[in-house]
């Protein structure tokens, strides 16, 4: 791992019990600091399940994953201090306020008192809900649960964001504020790591891309570069196509 990577995954791969075939599949790439790394891929890609690997949640099968030049497998605890992951499958207590939610995933991540406290006030100003924070979250919208679980990832101020469909099934002015939130983030100077499904995010948010197929990388680079490298191209989402297919992928 180089000075100017913050994550590096090689040759990563990743096979479920009695899969016919792994699920990702000799994965490379790097991510640089301060940048929004997209990772794109049609359903059953292996998107999520790269994402596990590098947070730690699941061990690979091969391969390896560095963090901030800390090895994922032999000290995943640390890896965890220093990243923070907003699951597509919101991870909060309903029966929980958003302030509640927040306070117990803060002390999980070792702060308290007034550190604590300030922590939660910044996040709950930057995702739009200091008016709501005292409701239960399972009296929320799609957006503000949404809104809500990118808060509790950005708590502890992780060196990497991971972000999987952060912004699926919500409204347009929740989606809105979400990228916003993103780009403050990303000037702040956190790195960022992105799985969509919609193009023109990526193509608005990302520095670079690596589309990935069937768990193998068909692609990566600058989205720009790459669109103007493939003859009738006019945009992210037909390169998309073209490199994936038009298959269905339930």
């Amino acid at each position: 791992m180089t000075v100017d990577e913050v994550l590096r995954v090689r040759r990563l791969v990743k096979r479920y019990p009695g899969s016919a075939a792994p699920a990702v599949n000799g994965l490379d790439f790097a991510v640089h600091p301060g940048e929004c790394f997209g990772l794109l891929g049609p359903n059953g890609a292996g998107k999520t399940t790269a994402i596990s690997v590098i947070c730690t949640l699941l061990r690979p099968t091969s391969g390896s994953v560095e963090v901030c030049g800390i090895d994922a497998q032999r000290d995943p605890v640390a890896v965890r201090r220093v990243i923070g992951l907003a699951p597509q499958d919101v991870a909060l207590y309903t029966s929980l306020t958003a302030r509640e939610n927040l306070e117990y995933f803060g002390r999980l991540c070792g702060l308290s008192g007034r550190t604590l406290r300030s922590r939660i006030e910044e996040c709950l100003a930057l995702v739009g809900l200091e008016d709501t924070s005292e409701k239960r979250v399972s009296a929320f919208s799609g957006g503000m649960r949404r809104r809500a679980n990118l808060a509790a990832a950005i708590l502890h101020a992780p060196r990497v964001l991971l972000l999987d469909e952060p912004t699926v099934g919500i409204d347009a002015q929740s989606r809105n504020l979400i990228l916003d939130n993103l780009r403050a983030l990303r000037a702040a100077g956190m790195t960022l790591v992105y799985t969509t499904h919609y193009m023109e995010e990526a193509a608005q948010l990302c520095d670079r891309i690596a589309i990935i197929d069937q768990g193998s990388l068909v692609a990566s680079g600058d989205p720009r570069a790459l669109v103007g490298r493939v003859d009738g191209c006019a945009n992210l989402e037909d390169l998309f196509l073209r490199l994936t297919g038009t298959r269905l992928r339930d």
